[in-house]
């Protein structure tokens, strides 16, 4: 694949699971599609709301904000990156990257854990309704204690997109396997139920099939959809009733994408809302497929539903992006997004395999 590709599509990725993370962000915790269309009109938000106007004080900036989602992503690159920098294991240094942001939502740096030059941008340091689950189990890493949560809440797979993306280059990745177990490595660190961290495993494999395609079509991607679900089924046998119900979810999803039907309908009465890891990635696969060629249908669809818009919105953006690329997505929202050039910057230090310097 051309080199330009190659980074056009890393670049897609990161920026699309942002502006999906930004779009379904306002509207995460309004309990109804009804509530939505109150606030939005009758299509729900179609566009990013730059306002925050579920901030009580006047604090808007003219962008639209990223969630803890968008944030935990660039952190999971940073930990990439150092652990290339120091030649040292990715897990371990992808765990003190997430260490490190879960210092910059208490207020309170640690000098230990202050490798990652993202965690000085003011916005990084803002609390964006973070998960507890990620929030505890860190808190629980910290003190020296194993977290046995159980969890399978959506914060495991939500952050993943950069251990696929980082494989993009050429020669990086020899065994699709590996990455695949290295992203469910990722997500288990806070979320150790099988269906916690078996969906980042999939979802890894779906977003480097699809980044190192040059030229990605509908069917392909069905076809990269089953080939994920008989390599998760092959890769977790020792779990088989969590995998035969992801697996199952999966095919609902893409059966789903085949039948005129309403979206709100299809993710709210079919798939669930999306709190859960099996119910996001599938909620993504549906509207990704059904709009694989349409972006901004795509996104309004993935966020407009009572579930957690934003994590269903940038899971679909990350596959999606990689897909189509950066220069597919829409300017408009490239233009209101917040944090773009630092995500573009992180895109492309993934791209280059090092940390380089950013200026604004």
């Amino acid at each position: 694949m051309d080199e330009k590709i190659q980074k056009d599509r890393i670049r897609g990725s990161l920026i699309g699971g942002a502006i999906g993370d930004a779009l379904g962000y306002p509207v995460e915790f309004i309990d109804s599609y009804a509530g939505i269309q109150r606030k939005y009109g009758n299509a729900g938000i179609t566009r990013l709301d730059t306002g925050q106007w579920w901030k009580s004080e006047d604090c808007s900036t003219g962008k639209a904000w990223v969630s803890d989602d968008t944030q935990m992503t660039l952190f999971t690159a940073c930990g990439i990156l150092n652990a290339k920098e120091k030649e040292s294991a990715l897990i371990p240094s992808i765990c003190e990257a997430y260490i490190e942001w879960y210092y910059t939502q208490s207020g309170r740096r640690n000098k230990r854990f202050k490798e990652c030059w993202i965690g000085d941008i003011p916005e990084l340091n803002q609390r964006r309704a973070p998960g507890n689950t990620c929030l505890t189990a860190l808190s629980e890493i910290i003190a020296g204690r194993d977290s046995h949560n159980n969890s399978k809440g959506c914060g495991g797979v939500m952050r993943i997109a950069p251990i696929p993306l980082y494989g993009v280059a050429q020669g990086r990745i020899s065994d699709i396997d590996a990455l695949d177990r290295l992203a469910a490595d990722a997500a288990r660190l806070t979320h150790q139920h099988p269906l916690g961290f078996i969906p980042a495993a999939f979802t890894a494999h779906i977003i480097y099939r699809l980044a190192t395609d040059e030229h990605p079509e509908k069917e392909t991607f069905r076809n990269y959809i089953q080939e994920g679900l008989e390599s998760t089924q092959r890769m977790f046998a020792n779990h088989a009733e969590e995998v035969e119900k992801f697996v199952s979810l999966i095919k609902k999803a893409v059966l789903l994408s085949d039948i005129p039907t309403d979206d709100v309908r299809a993710i709210e009465d079919e798939l669930g809302g999306g709190w859960v890891a099996e119910e996001t990635v599938a909620i993504a696969i549906y509207c990704a497929l059904t709009y694989f060629e349409n972006f901004e249908r795509a996104m309004i669809a993935a966020v407009n539903h009572a579930g957690d818009s934003d994590s269903t919105g940038a899971v679909t953006g990350n596959l999606l992006g990689a897909a189509i690329g950066y220069d597919a997505i829409p300017q408009f929202y490239k233009d209101d997004l917040e944090l773009h050039d630092v995500i573009l910057h992180i895109a492309d230090d993934l791209y280059l395999g090092k940390t380089t310097s950013y200026q604004k």
